[in-house]
């Protein structure tokens, strides 16, 4: 009993600025590999001979999802540091504390460290995401062919990131769990808690909808197909 095997598919290795010239894409020979599995299929396949998965060349809808998530995370991310995190309350104190609000009162009792890295999550991981999303988006729909590889890179860095935003909700969650003393003392997310997650959510939404083979297609002759 003989089988064939699928045909290898090699191609040069690129090089650090893009795709070198005379270099044939698998895209423009009329291949196309599945998400899913990665097997290289032809061109026109609407599904994939292997697991039978749908095969798109390109996400043609991908940047109107990656700006309808993101703007979306954007108007959520404003009321999340507006209005108050966590809601204290005791037998002779009622706080509430908004994001850089707490940032400051744990500086203010030296905490530095922690007041650090709930500045890191809050603010400073959010706010790089929306920027380096955005950048993406607004380079693909310009065509810029520069800097692919760096392109790429920062969408792997945005994907990586976006598993830690949650350490803010996190600590809502668990203290709001523990510290239920009922008169003596409570904790009690506020209403940030709720916007500051869904502006996670959709900005995770955000970079999952662009397609990074979007990047490459300036590269080459295919890049307005």
């Amino acid at each position: 009993m003989s089988t064939t095997p699928d045909t290898p598919v090699t191609a040069p290795i690129a090089d650090p600025v893009g795709i070198p010239p005379g270099v044939t894409t698998a895209r423009a020979a009329g291949l196309v590999a599945c998400r899913r599995c990665g097997r290289v299929n032809a061109g026109r396949a609407v599904r994939c001979q292997r697991c039978h998965g749908p095969i798109r060349s390109r996400d043609t809808q991908s940047l109107q999802k990656v700006w309808a998530w993101l703007i979306a995370g954007l108007i959520a991310y404003i009321p999340a540091n507006v209005y108050p995190m966590l809601i204290t309350a005791s037998l002779f104190q009622y706080d509430e504390q908004t994001i850089v609000g707490g940032v400051i009162e744990l500086i203010h009792y030296g905490n530095y460290g922690i007041a650090g890295i709930v500045f890191a999550a809050s603010v400073m991981i959010p706010v790089g995401k929306f920027i380096a999303i955005a950048y993406l988006a607004i380079s693909v729909q310009r065509g810029r062919p520069a800097n692919a590889h760096r392109r790429h890179k920062l969408y792997d860095v945005v994907e990586f990131i976006g598993r830690w935003s949650m350490i803010d909700v996190f600590v809502v969650a668990i203290l709001s769990a523990l510290v239920q003393l009922k008169a003596v003392a409570t904790i009690n997310p506020g209403i940030a808690a709720l916007s500051f997650a869904l502006s996670v959510i959709f900005t995770m939404l955000s970079a999952m909808a662009f397609d990074p083979r979007l990047i490459w297609d300036a590269e080459g002759p295919t890049a307005h197909e």
